[in-house]
């Protein structure tokens, strides 16, 4: 891994830190592309983007201090030193960002559920790069593996998962699938704020499938912090889209047994015919060998 990218002199240009500024870029350029295609003002878009990260460096702080409280305590100075003492909660991240950015667009009379659905695919890109950052650096850890696709990290023993990788691909589908969906609620397929509940089951879900192979965690007392609030927004939305989509899956189920029953069906009289047929012709010898004797 590669913790510092190069070094001019005294000034240390850090991995992590390049790829943080890569994913700012990215996400902006990606809001800025599809804001263009809307009748928002996009000053107060990237106003709210702004305000936006502000809450999310507050609380994902705040979280990640309250989760390690035995480590922080009261201390201000602990809290506002991220380089002395670093830690952050995406958790904590994404629930600040979006309460902000919802009382800002409530403050500037803007719909919030109208407008969220453009920020998802430059979250999803910003969440790719930014796990990138985390792979190239060494700042997540994989657990060990003999898995054919490891690595090793300076300082840890053995071969580990690529886990940050793993989740950077995972979001980078995310940005397509959240892309697409965009576009559907602007076809009025969707309704407003669909692409939100998507995020969030798209992300809970690969805190859920990548949590448990990494090396560090958060904890509440003595659970996986991650780990469990995931499992809880996972199903939360997984009700939420068979209950949205049950008109569908129902049609589906019926039109898959109305094809097994119509295969099973038919196949049963092919087989029934065809034993007929054996039958009838088992009868024709009998009678005939009858006949000669």
């Amino acid at each position: 891994m590669l913790p510092v990218l190069f070094t001019i002199g005294p000034i240390k240009i850090y991995t992590f830190g390049v790829f943080l500024v890569l994913a700012f870029f990215w996400g902006t350029f990606i809001l800025w592309k599809l804001i263009r295609l809307t009748s928002f003002k996009e000053e107060e878009v990237f106003d709210g983007m702004f305000v936006g990260l502000i809450g999310a460096l507050f609380f994902g702080r705040l979280f990640y201090v309250i989760l390690n409280f035995k480590d922080f305590g009261f201390s201000f100075i602990k809290f506002i030193l991220i380089n002395g003492y670093p830690g952050l909660s995406l958790y904590g991240a994404l629930f600040g960002g979006l309460i902000f950015l919802y009382f800002y667009f409530s403050l500037k009379n803007i719909k919030f559920l109208e407008v969220v659905d453009y920020f998802v695919p430059a979250l999803m890109i910003a969440l790719a790069f930014g796990k990138l950052g985390s792979f190239f650096s060494g700042v997540e850890v994989g657990t060990k593996t003999k898995f054919l696709f490891s690595i090793k990290y300076v300082g840890f023993e053995g071969m580990r998962h690529l886990t940050s990788f793993y989740e950077a691909m995972f979001f980078f589908l995310g940005l397509y699938l959240s892309y697409k969906i965009l576009f559907e609620i602007r076809r009025e397929k969707f309704p407003y704020g669909f692409n939100l509940k998507f995020f969030g089951w798209f992300f809970s879900l690969s805190y859920f499938l990548f949590d448990k192979i990494k090396a560090n965690h958060l904890y509440l007392k003595k659970y996986n912090f991650n780990y469990g609030l995931s499992a809880i927004l996972l199903l939360t939305f997984s009700f939420y889209f068979l209950y949205y989509f049950r008109s569908l899956i129902f049609a589906e189920t019926l039109i898959i047994i109305k094809t097994i029953k119509n295969y099973g069906h038919k196949t049963f009289k092919k087989i029934f015919s065809q034993a007929k047929r054996q039958i009838n012709k088992r009868k024709e010898s009998h009678s005939k060998t009858d006949r000669r004797t």
